[in-house]
């Protein structure tokens, strides 16, 4: 899993609530299992029109919101079916953090399974996070992990909490099989001790 300890890059708006993982990611984009290639279905449904063009007025269409890395978004995102597609589809469009109020628990959960980092901020911060990242080619945020800080264009510093052992995964790039190799060498010994006690099995 990708490492996260400082990111800086274009930040994006998305200030509607309740944005759930169908509107991530539609069920018709759900027949892989394969991490990539899942960006060309982030929010289609409201990134491209009937006839699969784009919606020029959808966010991420925008030229200066077409590299974008963070997301600013309303509260309780990521809400409804636990599909791990949508982190994997935030991931593959280039999306590292993303920020609000509130978010469903499985899907904060996989994001950090993901080498996503999901944020929760303040209603007051997420306000002036929403109105940095509102102002297109200057909407440029940056996160550090390590200090747990978000500063903004103007200088602005915001602070955030976070679980000390999902920081450390997320810092050290460990998913479960990640955590799991880490101890690699005890499975290895208990498995030789196994043998020889049961040869059989």
């Amino acid at each position: 899993m990708q490492k996260f300890d400082k990111l800086t890059g274009v930040a994006a708006p998305l200030p509607i609530i309740n944005i759930d993982t169908d509107m991530i990611i539609p069920k018709d984009y759900l027949k892989t299992i394969k991490r990539t290639g899942l960006g060309q279905g982030l929010f289609a449904e409201m990134r491209f029109n009937d006839d699969g063009t784009e919606n020029p007025d959808f966010v991420l269409n925008k030229p200066a919101y077409r590299k974008a890395q963070v997301l600013v978004v309303g509260d309780n995102f990521g809400c409804g079916s636990s599909r791990e597609h949508a982190p994997w589809a935030l991931a593959d469009f280039g999306i590292r953090c993303v920020i609000s109020t509130s978010f469903a628990d499985i899907f904060y959960n996989n994001c950090f399974k993901n080498g996503i980092l999901p944020i929760v901020v303040s209603k007051d911060d997420l306000d002036k996070l929403m109105d940095d990242a509102d102002r297109g080619a200057n909407a440029t945020l940056s996160v550090d992990l390590e200090t747990q800080e978000i500063h903004g264009p103007d200088g602005g510093v915001v602070t955030f909490n976070i679980d000390p052992f999902k920081k450390h995964c997320l810092l050290e790039g460990l998913d479960d099989i990640g955590l799991t190799m880490e101890k690699s060498d005890k499975i290895a010994a208990f498995e030789s001790r196994r043998s020889e006690a049961r040869p059989w099995a």
